[in-house]
């Protein structure tokens, strides 16, 4: 028998719901049948997407609470979990980037860019896991970067978050394991998302990025659906630890814009 790709009674929270990837991914998992609670911190947009959700025909709510404040992300896990709330799927998808060099960033950019990226990250995991464990079946999916095996200039806070979520979904994966739950890691590339507007939207710079791609163009939001499909449901059953790369071939591939005659 293959596979099952359905998530029939199961509860899904994906952070970072409101838009972008977060948006294509928690209407994914909803279409693949599970119940979604969605995170993130503006509450009007988040509503739009739960409404999307239950129009239809999908069961969603709502959580709304900042990333990068350690005490809240631990009230709202207290408060879904009083409410009985059983998470079967975590996919911690929030995140920050910015850009500055060594010389002009500062150390509170340093810490905020942990804080959002990697403690909320193992805070949830924290929280959700042990009713995974305890129920003996839970998926949870970390958004990296195709920058978490990788180095790039005025991008060293960032960089350096994205590595600290590869080292934690491997570690994560190997305590979780004998108890039925897997942990893996997605690494995206670049996406035609708001957050890329500035980027996407600009002739010159989109050249160059895209240039960098082994495809040519950047990802549709869509197109991460499939990826965290297949590490939420069955069909990834024997697979923790793992880091897919979703970018294109820009990490794993060197793509210069070059000919070279022969």
């Amino acid at each position: 028998m293959p596979p099952s790709f359905s998530l029939s009674g199961r509860t899904a929270l994906v952070t970072g719901a409101s838009r972008g990837l977060g948006r294509a991914i928690a209407l994914g998992l909803a279409a693949a049948g599970a119940e979604l609670i969605l995170a993130a911190r503006d509450e009007a947009k988040l509503q739009g997407v739960a409404d999307e959700i239950v129009a239809s025909g999908g069961k969603a709510r709502t959580a709304v609470f900042e990333l990068g404040d350690a005490a809240a992300v631990a009230r709202a896990s207290d408060s879904l979990l009083a409410s009985g709330a059983q998470v079967d799927i975590l996919v911690n998808n929030g995140a920050i980037a910015g850009w500055g060099g060594l010389d002009s960033s500062t150390l509170d950019q340093w810490r905020t860019m942990f804080e959002v990226n990697v403690t909320s990250m193992y805070l949830l995991c924290q929280a959700f896991s042990k009713g995974m464990a305890a129920r003996r079946w839970g998926r949870i999916i970390n958004f990296g970067s195709y920058v978490s095996e990788t180095g790039r200039p005025n991008l060293a806070a960032y960089t350096a978050s994205k590595h600290a979520v590869l080292g934690l979904t491997r570690s994560v994966a190997a305590e979780l394991a004998p108890h039925g739950v897997t942990c893996n890691a997605i690494a995206p590339g670049f996406f035609d998302t708001d957050m890329a507007a500035p980027t996407v939207g600009d002739p010159q710079r989109s050249k160059i990025f895209r240039d960098a791609i082994a495809m040519g163009r950047f990802g549709d939001p869509a197109e991460i659906v499939g990826p965290v499909l297949f590490l939420a449901t069955e069909a990834s059953s024997y697979v923790t630890g793992h880091m897919l790369n979703v970018d294109g071939g820009v990490g794993g591939i060197l793509s210069l814009p070059v000919v070279v005659e022969t």
